[in-house]
């Protein structure tokens, strides 16, 4: 197991988004339309990209996917347009974070329960039945996340099979547009990866063996749902994503974590960086920017117009 490309890719929220799709298979489309799909320009394809302006401040929002294949083109149209002319890149977390030995080990060490504790005892025997015959088709021994809290685990049997199907962090979105954007272009960023660890490491334990089981019962569906994901992201299908995505989170703590406080909390950001002037691109995992209680939704609430461009 190559530790830091685990790490790299088990942080990012297309895990996230994993979870909740692989426990919604049947999922479709036909949920409501939203802010997010509201307004798409007729003709246009590729991934979605919105914009909140006033007088003097341009924010573009743009919808990512946090590990790709290779051979998955996206960079092109609108979304480059707005990039070249961003005097400011935000994504998440800072573009570094992952890569850092030191923040590795910050996560390792939240991430272990404590010594007189296991993971497998934590589960009722048909949930540990289960998460082992996942380990087993990963090629991976029972024992292997005995230390590690459930959150950790679920990450992780989340990425695996996208790792051994070809996906990388190395080509997901935001590494690409910390490349592509102006050198000159400041960077920021809405979290820290800490809090983002913390929010995992402090959800009730209930919710933590649910977000893991969810992956341990599905394994043999992640990478042909994320398949589906990144085919409604190309086409900017922001409802159907939503459908693959966010339907799925069927605990309410889990969602109100991970999505929707966090969407509010954004939109209040976007809403103050308005009142200073230039062009920001904003880049966040994709379910943040579809369905209900998206960040456009929130915005809207505000009292703000969201323009979808691309």
């Amino acid at each position: 197991m190559k530790t830091s490309k685990l790490l790299a890719l088990s942080l990012c929220p297309a895990a996230l988004a994993l979870q909740a799709c692989a426990s919604n298979p049947d999922a479709e489309g036909g949920v409501a339309t939203t802010a997010a799909q509201a307004g798409k320009p007729a003709g246009t394809s590729g991934p979605g990209l919105w914009k909140v302006a006033d007088e003097d401040t341009t924010i573009y929002l743009f919808g990512t996917v946090h590990a790709l294949p290779e051979s998955v083109e996206w960079y092109e149209g609108e979304i480059e347009t707005a990039l070249a002319t961003s005097q400011e890149l935000v994504t998440e977390i800072p573009g570094e974070a992952t890569g850092d030995p030191a923040s590795q080990q910050m996560v390792i060490t939240k991430a272990m329960l404590p010594v007189d504790k296991s993971l497998r005892d934590m589960l009722a025997d048909p949930q540990r039945a289960s998460y082992e015959g996942a380990l087993n088709k990963l090629g991976m021994p029972p024992a292997s996340f005995d230390r590690f809290e459930p959150w950790f685990a679920g990450m992780t049997l989340a990425v695996m099979p996208l790792m051994q199907a070809g996906y990388k962090a190395e080509s997901g979105v935001e590494l690409k547009l910390e490349e592509l954007a102006p050198a000159d272009a400041a960077r920021g960023a809405l979290e820290t990866l800490e809090w983002q660890i913390d929010l995992f490491d402090t959800l009730p334990v209930e919710s933590q063996v649910s977000f893991l089981m969810v992956s341990a019962d599905n394994i043999d569906e992640i990478v042909p749902m994320m398949d589906r994901m990144v085919a409604e992201w190309l086409e900017g299908d922001a409802d159907g994503l939503a459908a693959l995505m966010n339907e799925g989170l069927t605990d309410p703590a889990l969602a109100d974590a991970l999505l929707y406080k966090r969407n509010e909390r954004w939109a209040e950001w976007i809403d103050d960086r308005l009142d200073k002037p230039g062009t920001v691109f904003i880049a966040v995992g994709a379910g943040h920017l579809a369905g209900q209680q998206s960040v456009q939704d929130y915005l809207t609430g505000r009292g703000l117009s969201v323009t979808r461009v691309q």
